[in-house]
């Protein structure tokens, strides 16, 4: 029997094909990219945009998680874990504006809602 099929809730071999259509198309992302545009693109209205795309879709994919990490079920039920989600989102925030890397405001988000959610769980806040 094998560890990692009895342990996962989807099965190994789609698992590995998922990855491998991801990748794929990833790269074919990537390529078509390098193949199609030869020429610096020189509108400024199309640079401004591909500038500002990946952090708009970089917030829109982590913003939820804040919610939705701390929460049970989509609703944040706890004002320790309001609190402390708020407080998470604001330090984000201000080390985005201080152009801090995506690692660096990561780890001190995460740190800053799990040391919060432990002192003011510890303070007797629900």
């Amino acid at each position: 029997m094998n560890i990692l099929s009895s342990s996962m809730p989807i099965p190994v071999d789609k698992l590995l094909i998922g990855i491998l259509i991801m990748a794929g198309v990833t790269y074919l992302c990537r390529v078509l990219t390098l193949v199609l545009v030869r020429k610096k693109i020189k509108n400024r209205f199309f640079r401004s945009i591909l500038t500002y795309l990946p952090f708009g879709v970089l917030s829109a994919m982590v913003f939820p998680e804040i919610i939705y990490s701390t929460s049970s079920g989509g609703v944040i039920v706890s004002s320790a874990v309001l609190i402390a989600t708020v407080c998470g989102t604001i330090v984000a925030i201000i080390l985005s504006l201080f152009k801090r890397g995506l690692f660096t405001v990561t780890m001190s988000t995460t740190a800053t809602v799990l040391v919060l959610i432990l002192i003011l769980r510890a303070m007797g806040l629900n």
